[in-house]
C-alpha cells in the first residue's frame, strides 16, 4: 500500500475507481485487480446517510457496496440496532480476506462484528 497527499482523482482514471459506499444499488460481486477501489472516502464520527453516494455521484465515480444484505439477515438483539456501515478497518479486513479466500461469507464473518447487528444467513438458519 502507498501513500500519497494528493487525490485519487488526480492518480487514477475516473473509470477504474470503486467508491465504496454503504447506501450503493451496485453490490460489490467481486474484486477487479484493474478497479481502484475508494473505502473511507470520507471520515466522520457521525453517520450521514447518502453523503458518499452523493459525493461518487458528483465525481461521476462508479460505487458498489459489500454483499451484507446478499450473504446476511438482521439478528435480534436487545437494542434492535441494525447497521450496514462499517469502519475503514473493518471494510479492509473484508476485502482483504475475499482475496484470500474467495469466499464473500468468509469474507463477512471476518470484518462485520456481531455488534452491527447482523449475522451470515446460514448461521441464521441453523
Amino acid at each position: 500500500m502507498d501513500t500519497t497527499p494528493e487525490s485519487y482523482l488526480d492518480l487514477f482514471p475516473l473509470e477504474t475507481i470503486v467508491y465504496l459506499t454503504p447506501d450503493s444499488e451496485n453490490v460489490l460481486e467481486d474484486i477487479d485487480p484493474d478497479k481502484v477501489y475508494v473505502l473511507g472516502g470520507l471520515v466522520d464520527e457521525s453517520i450521514h446517510k447518502q453523503l458518499t453516494l452523493r459525493r461518487a455521484r458528483e465525481q461521476r465515480l462508479q460505487t458498489a457496496r459489500l454483499p451484507i444484505r446478499e450473504y446476511m439477515v438482521r439478528a435480534p438483539n436487545a437494542r434492535n440496532y441494525h447497521c450496514e456501515t462499517l469502519a475503514i478497518n473493518q471494510v479492509f479486513d473484508v476485502l482483504c480476506t475475499y482475496y484470500e479466500t474467495r469466499s464473500w461469507p468468509a469474507a463477512l464473518r471476518a470484518g462485520v462484528s456481531s455488534g452491527k447487528g447482523f449475522v451470515l444467513r446460514e448461521a441464521a438458519e441453523q
